[in-house]
């Protein structure tokens, strides 16, 4: 299995989402031999933000499109060929003021494309490309954002993750948020990390087992996918 991880956070050393991300992959590595893993670190190589020429560009045919459109293009090109190259993907990332941070803002904006990760049916649907990859959003949220909480109409950050990757083919995404790490007691910030990376093991051993079935199932002749 190839898994595309995406990191987001600005902080490095100190960083809870890309500890537990790591947490993650280890744990895939541990349960499956075959992961490659594919990996963009955006604070380091962020995505360009949306331009006039960028914006045209998207919209005007390949074979009209002039060196300058090309060049603005080729970075949001690769990322939408990696994204479409993997078969999983973990994006992790921390909340910022109840949404994403600006650099995956960015991302969001560059791998949205129309022909490319989404497509127009001649009939007027609107159809992504993404379909069938199992998809982890890791996040951290500095407060408890949990149904009952004071916080919990606050999130912004899940619903505009679901709408966006939903509608380039992500249809069913696992969610793992670790909450509060931040605005907390040292006890409750230590187990809000330990439940994150508990959700964290379970999700690896699902997407292991996943991928040890595919090929029983594939040979079994009814031509099923292995669940997400």
């Amino acid at each position: 299995m190839k898994l595309m991880h995406v990191d987001a956070s600005p902080k490095t050393t100190r960083s809870n989402s890309r500890a537990l991300a790591r947490h993650f992959v280890e744990q895939l590595r541990r349960n499956m031999a075959s992961l490659s893993v594919d990996y963009l670190d955006l604070a380091v190589t962020p995505a360009p933000h949306v331009t006039e020429l960028f914006a045209t560009a998207t919209y005007t045919a390949p074979d009209q499109r002039t060196p300058e459109m090309r060049a603005v293009l080729a970075p949001s090109d690769d990322l939408c060929r990696r994204l479409r190259d993997a078969d999983a993907l973990l994006f992790a990332m921390p909340m910022h003021n109840w949404s994403m941070p600006s650099v995956f803002k960015a991302f969001v904006d560059a791998i949205v494309r129309t022909h490319i990760t989404y497509v127009v049916t001649p009939d007027g649907q609107y159809v992504g490309t993404l379909g069938g990859k199992k998809t982890l959003f890791l996040t951290t949220r500095g407060a408890d954002l949990r149904p009952g909480s004071p916080f919990a109409g606050m999130d912004a950050l899940t619903p505009s993750l679901r709408a966006a990757f939903g509608f380039i083919g992500v249809s069913d995404p696992v969610f793992v948020d670790a909450q509060p790490v931040q605005f907390a007691q040292p006890e409750e910030r230590a187990q809000a990390l330990e439940r994150a990376r508990r959700e964290l093991e379970q999700v690896a051993a699902r997407w292991a087992d996943a991928v040890e079935q595919a090929p029983r199932r594939n040979t079994s002749g009814d031509g099923a996918a292995a669940a997400g």
